[in-house]
């Protein structure tokens, strides 16, 4: 490893020490490929560990996650879309490398493009209005990813000049762009605010779309249940002699699981030290052992990380 001329011994001490260790392994498993993952702990290391998996669109069929002390040990099971172990080694290097950096923290942002984050009231013809708005303002729209649930309406919208194909970048172009969309946004009924920011890069677009919803707080508003077997059953065990709690989730396994519930958790400040993910057939069981950071004093904040795994699993089921 080469190191930056302007780092000093203890920064590299410190660099070495951090970095995480990677262990893929295909001949424990019969049936999937375990990657191993073992770091000094820090916050966020477990949701970014987790996103590198399921950006390479890699199914979380076991997972096993231990984070005492100073330091974090997760082991994974993953198989390709096909349910396959993984034999590309190009993509066992990727995943090697990717995870092993994490330390550094990712970004998946589109360059040369500007993003539009926008939240408000859903309604029919909602999206064809927002895009219609942009054609006049000569944006050309990249890409867009819209998430709905109770009623909101959650979008990153990507966008860079018709002429120039550079991002927008003038102020005033940004202001017709925001004032136009925030009408657009609020509508005839709006029953709440209204929200439309202009940003030049997005670390990552799902995990900014779980910010904007639980930002948007739209999980306050309790969803209405539907009774199915796919619907996720999810309880939470408060132990406050021990200072922690356990979230237990089952629910019908799908790809990005893990991923939307570690994102949930990590919004409410949620600190994960022991978890086991197993999946059998269609369903998948989680067992998450944690603590609150901000405090975990009354049963009422288990409701709330009730109702905000069932409005991520909701709004993981209404991508647009």
């Amino acid at each position: 490893m080469e190191w930056p001329a302007c780092l000093d011994e203890y920064e590299k001490l410190v660099i070495r020490m951090n970095t995480p260790r990677v262990v893929i392994d295909n001949a424990v498993c019969p049936t999937a490929t375990l990657v191993k993952v073992d770091s000094a702990r820090r916050h966020g290391i477990l949701l970014e560990a987790v996103q590198v998996l399921t950006d390479l669109n890699l199914l979380i069929k076991k997972a096993y996650i231990s984070s005492d002390g100073r330091f974090f040990m997760d082991v994974f099971h993953v198989t390709d879309l096909n349910g396959n172990k993984l034999t590309d080694e190009s993509v066992i290097s990727y995943i090697e490398q990717s995870l092993e950096t994490i330390h550094y923290g990712r970004s998946n942002s589109f360059n040369g493009l500007t993003a539009l984050e926008l939240t408000g009231t859903d309604r029919v013809g909602l999206l064809s209005e927002v895009f219609a708005v942009l054609a006049d303002l000569q944006c050309s729209v990249v890409e867009a990813k819209v998430w709905t649930h109770n009623g909101r309406i959650a979008s990153l919208i990507y966008v860079k000049d018709c002429n120039s194909g550079s991002p927008i970048e003038d102020s005033q172009q940004i202001d017709r762009i925001e004032a136009r969309l925030r009408n657009v946004l609020k509508g005839d009924n709006d029953i709440r605010s209204a929200k439309m920011t202009v940003s030049m890069a997005v670390t990552h677009t799902e995990r900014r779309l779980h910010q904007m919803m639980f930002a948007d707080r739209d999980y306050e508003r309790m969803p209405v249940l539907r009774h199915s077997t796919d619907y996720p059953v999810v309880t939470v065990q408060n132990w406050a002699d021990r200072s922690y709690s356990v979230v237990n989730v089952q629910c019908k396994d799908r790809t990005k699981l893990l991923f939307d519930v570690v994102c949930t958790l990590t919004d409410m400040e949620y600190v994960v030290f022991h978890a086991t993910i197993n999946t059998a057939g269609e369903r998948a069981y989680l067992v998450i052992n944690g603590y609150q950071s901000c405090g975990w004093e009354k049963s009422v904040r288990g409701i709330y990380v009730c109702v905000c795994i069932y409005c991520n699993f909701s709004a993981g089921l209404h991508h647009l």
